[in-house]
């Protein structure tokens, strides 16, 4: 078949890729770690092409580092690039929910409200009981089919990045806290009951109180 080598290599590449990201945002591969490209395909037993084109496209999302002369190397984030996070997906998530209340959601959102529901029940559980893998995968899949409402693949993109990056920076910190479960947020299933009966306000003030959540547990690092 006519470029199907080109397709297995892309989807190589992408395996190898959410496989990096998984370690990373368990800490299995904590900030500061470096390594090459042969290493990474020696410990994946695949050539070097789809896993430097893996680690390039983790490089263009903020999460890894070219090292010069040395490979790459997961990025370190600070606790004021963690404020700057913060801040941006504020603004990015206030100006979705405003649009959500002066023109509502998109066609067929019933279904999403659905699944995004689901996701909020399990992060919502797995936060409760302190299990940080479990609610990271739940967290990133609620955001991302949430900010999905608005039907714009840009905006959804870039807040999944901004998420990303935050837990890159707070999972090394978490591992090490000795209250976990006070430092995990789990107001998922409240916002999504505020989206579902389009309370503009009740959605604010949760997504306030989220982000003061994290900037209280920043400021104590």
């Amino acid at each position: 078949m006519p470029g199907s080598g080109a397709v297995t290599r892309n989807t190589l590449r992408q395996q190898i890729a959410d496989a990096l990201r998984d370690e990373v945002l368990a800490g299995r591969l904590p900030p500061g770690t470096e390594f090459t490209v042969k290493q990474i395909a020696e410990q994946y037993e695949v050539s070097a092409t789809p896993v430097r084109e893996a680690l390039v496209d983790l490089s263009a999302q903020g999460l890894l580092e070219l090292v010069q002369h040395r490979g790459f190397r997961v990025r370190i984030f600070s606790v004021d690039d963690f404020r700057g996070m913060i801040e941006a997906r504020s603004l990015v998530v206030d100006g979705i929910f405003r649009r959500l209340a002066e023109r509502g959601t998109a066609p067929g959102s019933g279904e999403l409200l659905v699944s995004v529901r689901r996701r909020g029940e399990e992060a919502r559980r797995a936060a409760q009981s302190g299990s940080l893998e479990v609610l990271i995968g739940y967290d990133l899949r609620f955001w991302r089919e949430l900010s999905g409402l608005v039907a714009n693949t840009y905006i959804s993109e870039f807040l999944h990045r901004i998420r990303v990056q935050c837990w890159v920076f707070a999972v090394p910190h978490l591992q090490r806290e000795p209250q976990l479960r006070a430092a995990l947020w789990d107001g998922h299933s409240e916002l999504v009951d505020a989206v579902t009966l389009a309370d503009a306000d009740a959605v604010r003030g949760i997504v306030r109180g989220y982000n003061e959540h994290a900037l209280a547990w920043a400021a104590r690092l």
